[in-house]
Order: structure tokens, then C-alpha cells, then sequence
């Protein structure tokens, strides 16, 4: 044992756990710890936003499979963390963040800068603690590890009373004790035998992946089924570069925005297979009119996401990896179908498109061109069209390459983000696609990137309108197009320069692939402004409350 302050043991446990760096923003009742964080070899980097903090963390978190840490002072400092936390676990993100809190003779009596972000994160958070003697620190950042990683992963909130930072204790690590935690991970073979059977008998089978394979770093282990069994498969927006969209039995995305090949392979399958994924409104459409025909199998490693959303025959419940294993050894091979055939036509008759032009930027062209001249590019993205455009036109072949907040949907995520894979993987090339709107949002981390030579490459689809919603003003608002016109749009060229970033711009498609070259060699923060029509759409789509049968049937 040696005794060491309460800020000092924060370190010590954080070195022990692995952690590497802190996303952060200081503030009064954090002093302490800052404190001994200067001579840490933990390296610290500086946000300008709290809210920064947490997605940077969440990206560097689904980059690497790791746990990601941010860190916020007490009141503001906290709440401003909150989005950053929903939005983590909304998505499954294994992610620890710590708060400032004002001392514990203070707490409840109105103190500055006090706010109960115990009870405020209570419903977005995994678990919560209030540390009120130093001497459980160390327990308590033992078991915050263990619970954002294991089962399914999400965030664990740690709050630091001033006085619990700076009071002394005996340090040890201790052993986990945490009897009323034990996420199911061995899978039930009965199951198993129910769900190779039933793969067996299938005529149209579907396998539909979700962000839960990535988690479990299954991605081998679904190949593996899916080219045993010749079965097509689909993925969520979480589960995009699961499956290798090059492959030939690759649906790519299904839902609201998915392709309309998988689409039609859902709602005439006889069989879904679904691994990860929770059946969340965006991927079913209408509940009534989901999947009509099909017996459905699912395996997930949350108890409770089975059969929430739609009626489950063959419950699985366990870590996906050993589920896919024990599934693929339980069938046998099945040769290449006229379902095969069937879907693969669809394909050709239906693939993702768009009016192609030499005079305006399509920013379906620049996802290609990314695609073209960096295969290997982390992409990560903003909230809205952009979002949609990045996971339907470039080529996804690995799940920690592909980094979108899904079930929050959240604007402003995708530059910090992009930031926190950035620093997780610092010799991949790293683009945030984002939009006007989303990337105003949090617009100041430019700062934070320059600062600690970040190279990280924005490229702004630039439409001048909040286009995702605009769109369905469009579509279902007889073109009212209430608060969506953004006006003011600023110079993001001289915005970066004015930070100590690179700016480029294009306004023609000539100019797409040269300003692309440029980034992909700068070593720098890099901002590119694409100027693009305001009025190009999503397609394909479904209405919201439709069946996924009710495309909408409009030309790109």
C-alpha cells in the first residue's frame, strides 16, 4: 500500500485501467486533480466545449474498442457532458466520465457551480456514482471500468467531490467484487440447435447485423456464417463495416435510408437472423408491416432488448462472437440459391444512384471520391444528409472505420469525434464528413486540433440549409420550409485559416478530387467547404411510419 491523495489515486487507477488520455475541461473543484495530472504521463487535451469532451471520447472509444474518459468540472461543467453521455448510450459506447461535484458538506445546499448529475444521468448512463470518502476510489474506478466494457458496453459516470480529491488514503487496487453484475456472455446451446435448424430449413434467410457485432468484434465470425450458409446480409447504421460491403452477399444499409435491395430481402425473407441490433424504428419502418413472413432469431447480449420491439421465436441471448461461432459450427454449408439469385437481382435493378452532374458538386460524387483515393479512411460523420450519403456511397469494410452517432442522433458529434479516433489512431487518415449546420455546432475544436497537431479532415457539405429536416419540409411540408435556412453561412475557408488550420474549397466537380489530394497530404487540421445544390435529397427513403415496402419512388 501506498498512501497518496485522492486526486493522485484517480491517476494511478486510470494508468491501471490502461488510459492513455483524458478528454477534458478544468474548473474550480477540479484544481486538485489537474494538479497531479501535470505531472501524469496520462496525456490530457483540452477541449473548448464539455460537450467536446464526451463525444471525443465516444470516438476514440469505437476507433479502438477501448474505454474512452472525459472529464468536466461541477454545474455546467457536468451538464454539458450529458448529450455527449445519452448519445454514448444510445450507441453502446463503453465510456467512463468523471465530474467535478462541490464538497460533500455543500452538497444539497445550493452551492456554486452545484448540479446533481448523479440523478440527472441516472436513465442515460449505465451506472452512477457519488464518491464520498476517498478511500473508495479505488473500488469504484475498478468497477466503473469493468461495467462500461463488459455486457454491453455504455458509459459509467464517476462524480468527484472536491474533498475526495484531496483527502489521503492507502492505496491499493483491489479485486473486483461485484456480485449483482453478471451480464450473460455463454450463449444457451438448445438455442443454438433452435437456430441452426431453423437457418436450415430456410429458403430466404436475411442476416441483419447490427452495432453489437462491432462491439463483440464479430465481424470474422459473421462472414464466416454468411458465406457457410450463402444467406445476404444487412446492416444497421451502427452495424456499417461489419460485413465487407464489396462482398457479394453484402445488402448494405436497410431502413429509413437503406438500400431498396435489402429492403425487399427483409420483407420476403422467411427467416431474419439478427445479431446486435434492436429493431429501433429507423430499420423497421412500420412494426405491422415488418418482415411479414419471416421466422425471427435473435442474438443479443442485452436480455432486454429481445422482443421489445417485435415478436422473437428463437431468443439467444450472449456475446455475439460465441454466438456466431456455435451457429456457424452447428449448420452445414448451403450451396448458392435462386434466393441468391433473386437478390442479386435486385441489386443490379436497383442500386444506389444519383443524377450525376458536370456542373454542381453532388456530394454523393465526393463520398466516392473519398472512397476512391483513401479505401483505408476512418470515416466519421455529423447528423443529417451527410451522415446518410457517408454510409450509402462509400465502400464500408470495417466497423471501427465507420463512427456515426445512431440512436441520438446527435449534431455536433462528428468533428470531436472525429478528433478522439484521430488520436486513437494516429497514422489512419481521418475525415469528420459533416454539415454547414453540424459542424457549426462545435466548430470551436478547431482550436483543440491545431493545438495538438491533430490532422484531422473536415469535409462541410455545404447547402446552406439544415437539409435532412428541409427535406422532409419538401417531401411532406408542401415546401414550407420553416427554420431550416440557415443564412449567415461563414467563410469556413477563413474560419480555418483564423484557427491555424488549412482551408479548401470546391464549387465545381473538377475541383473535388485536387482539393480531396490536398487534405488526404496535409499533415494539418484540415477544413474543405463544398459548396452543394440545396436541394439534393436522400434517396432512397421511407416515410416515417410506412413499411419498408413504401419506398418512396423519386429520381436523385
Amino acid at each position: 500500500m501506498r498512501k497518496m491523495s485522492g486526486a493522485e489515486a484517480i491517476l494511478e487507477c486510470l494508468k491501471l485501467e490502461g488510459v492513455e488520455v483524458i478528454f477534458g475541461l478544468p474548473g474550480g473543484v477540479l484544481l486538485p486533480l489537474y494538479d497531479a495530472l501535470y505531472d501524469s504521463d496520462i496525456r490530457h487535451i483540452l477541449v473548448r466545449h464539455e460537450q467536446a469532451a464526451a463525444h471525443a471520447a465516444d470516438g476514440y472509444a469505437r476507433a479502438t474498442g477501448r474505454v474512452g474518459v472525459c472529464l468536466a468540472t461541477s454545474g455546467p461543467g457536468a451538464t454539458n457532458l450529458v448529450t455527449g453521455i445519452a448519445t454514448a448510450y444510445m450507441d453502446s459506447v463503453p465510456l467512463v466520465a468523471m465530474t467535478g461535484q462541490v464538497p460533500t458538506n455543500l452538497i444539497g445546499k445550493d452551492a456554486f457551480q452545484e448540479a446533481d448529475i448523479t440523478g440527472i444521468t441516472i436513465p442515460i448512463t449505465k451506472h452512477s456514482y457519488l464518491v464520498k470518502d476517498a478511500k473508495d476510489l479505488p473500488r469504484v474506478f475498478r468497477e466503473a471500468f469493468h461495467i462500461a466494457r463488459t455486457g454491453r458496453p455504455g458509459p459509467v459516470l464517476i462524480d468527484l467531490p472536491r474533498d475526495v480529491t484531496v483527502g489521503e488514503l492507502d492505496f491499493s487496487y483491489p479485486d473486483l467484487d461485484l456480485p449483482g453484475y453478471n451480464p450473460t456472455i455463454g450463449v444457451h446451446k438448445l438455442q443454438i440447435k433452435k437456430a441452426a435448424q431453423v437457418l436450415m430449413e430456410a429458403k430466404r434467410p436475411v442476416i441483419y447485423a447490427g452495432g453489437g457485432v462491432r462491439y463483440a468484434s464479430a465481424s470474422k465470425e459473421l462472414l464466416g456464417l454468411a458465406e457457410k450458409v450463402k444467406a445476404p446480409v444487412t446492416t444497421t447504421l451502427m452495424g456499417v463495416g461489419c460485413f465487407p460491403e464489396d462482398n457479394p452477399l453484402s445488402l448494405g444499409m436497410l431502413g429509413m435510408h437503406g438500400t431498396k435491395y435489402a429492403n425487399y430481402a427483409i420483407q420476403e425473407s422467411d427467416l431474419i437472423v439478427a445479431v446486435g441490433a434492436r429493431f429501433d424504428d429507423r430499420v423497421t419502418g412500420k412494426i405491422a408491416g415488418f418482415a411479414p413472413s419471416a421466422t425471427i432469431v435473435h442474438i443479443d447480449v442485452d436480455p432486454a432488448e429481445i422482443g421489445k420491439n417485435v415478436k422473437v421465436d428463437v431468443p439467444i441471448v450472449g456475446d455475439a462472437k460465441s454466438a456466431l461461432e456455435e451457429l456457424t459450427e452447428a449448420v452445414e454449408p448451403k450451396p448458392w440459391s435462386a434466393w441468391n439469385d433473386k437478390v442479386s437481382a435486385w441489386k443490379k435493378d436497383h442500386p444506389l444512384s444519383y443524377e450525376k452532374s458536370e456542373d454542381v458538386i453532388k456530394p454523393q460524387m465526393v463520398m466516392e471520391t473519398i472512397y476512391e483515393l483513401c479505401p483505408e479512411a476512418i470515416i466519421v460523420t455529423e447528423v443529417g444528409q451527410n451522415q446518410m450519403w457517408a454510409a450509402q456511397f462509400f465502400t464500408h469494410k470495417d466497423p471501427h472505420r465507420f463512427i456515426s452517432s445512431g440512436g441520438l442522433g446527435t449534431m455536433g458529434y462528428g468533428f470531436p469525434a472525429a478528433i478522439g479516433a484521430q488520436m486513437a489512431r494516429p497514422d489512419s487518415t481521418v475525415f469528420d464528413i459533416a454539415g454547414d449546420g453540424s459542424f457549426q455546432m462545435n466548430i470551436q475544436e478547431l482550436a483543440t486540433a491545431v493545438l495538438n497537431d491533430i490532422p484531422v479532415k473536415v469535409a462541410v457539405m455545404n447547402n446552406g440549409v439544415l437539409g435532412m429536416v428541409r427535406q422532409w419540409q419538401t417531401l411532406f411540408y408542401e415546401k414550407r420550409y420553416s427554420g431550416t435556412t440557415l443564412g449567415n453561412i461563414p467563410d469556413f475557408v477563413k474560419v480555418a485559416e483564423a484557427y491555424g488550420a488549412l482551408g479548401l474549397r470546391a464549387t465545381r466537380p473538377s475541383e473535388v478530387e485536387p482539393v480531396l489530394k490536398k487534405a488526404i497530404d496535409s499533415d494539418r487540421p484540415t477544413v474543405i467547404d463544398f459548396v452543394i445544390p440545396t436541394d439534393e435529397m436522400v434517396l432512397p427513403m421511407v416515410p416515417a411510419g410506412a413499411s419498408l415496402s413504401e419506398t418512396l419512388e423519386l429520381e436523385g
